[in-house]
């Protein structure tokens, strides 16, 4: 019964603290450019910006080095937020269909008026799409998975709700997201408008989070 707690908060910390990534790129717009930059608002839970940084190695044509940080709207910006670092690998080029894997280890902290916890997680996601100049259409499959969260559980929780609760690591035997959607754009010469709309539901497929839906819109600033 304790596992099954333990498993049930991670979850939900999952779907509470997700947002779309800075990993959405019109590729057929991209050119020459080594960095990206990117700004957005988003709805999964809560509303929540989002700032991103993505460089593209000199020697690495399709590929990206990304970097983004979530934060929900609040006053304390420290109490919740999510941090990844990966890569944006073009992995199917064709003239106007490409396709594509993103890859992020992620950190986030997530905390309420009973607990703190601080999780180490990754996400896997697949696009596919029709990509011209001028805009894009794809579809996207992703995972995100809660590797191993830190509890820190205040006074409260310790003597009102739960007395044997112990603070500390827990590996979790759940813990994992399905996210599947759509993504779209419109380019302009130096900038992207961004749009993603998906759903998300739990990796046993039986249960969904309390938002089961994701909504982003962003821009992308591309420099050379």
């Amino acid at each position: 019964m304790k596992k099954l707690g333990i498993a049930f908060m991670i979850s939900t910390i999952v779907c509470f603290v997700h947002l779309s990534e800075a990993q959405t790129l019109n590729w057929k717009s991209l050119k020459d450019s080594k960095h990206i930059l990117h700004v957005g608002v988003g709805w999964d839970y809560s509303l929540s910006y989002e700032i991103g940084y993505s460089y593209r190695p000199n020697s690495q044509k399709n590929l990206f080095l990304t970097s983004s940080v979530s934060v929900p709207f609040g006053e304390n910006i420290l109490d919740d937020f999510k941090t990844k670092m990966g890569i944006h690998l073009l992995t199917f080029n064709g003239q106007k269909l490409k396709g594509g894997i993103t890859v992020n280890g992620i950190f986030r902290r997530y905390e309420n008026p009973l607990v703190n916890v601080q999780n180490f997680g990754s996400e896997l996601k697949g696009i596919l799409g029709l990509y011209k100049n001028k805009w894009f259409a794809a579809g996207e499959l992703g995972f995100d998975k809660a590797i191993v969260s830190k509890f820190r559980h205040n006074e409260t929780y310790k003597t009102v709700i739960n007395i044997n609760v112990q603070d500390g690591w827990y590996e979790p035997a759940t813990g994992g997201n399905f996210m599947f959607g759509l993504q779209t754009g419109v380019s302009f010469k130096k900038s992207d408008i961004l749009l993603r709309v998906g759903k998300v539901t739990t990796q046993d497929f039986k249960t969904t989070p309390l938002v089961p839906y994701y909504l982003h819109l962003g821009i992308n600033r591309r420099i050379k």
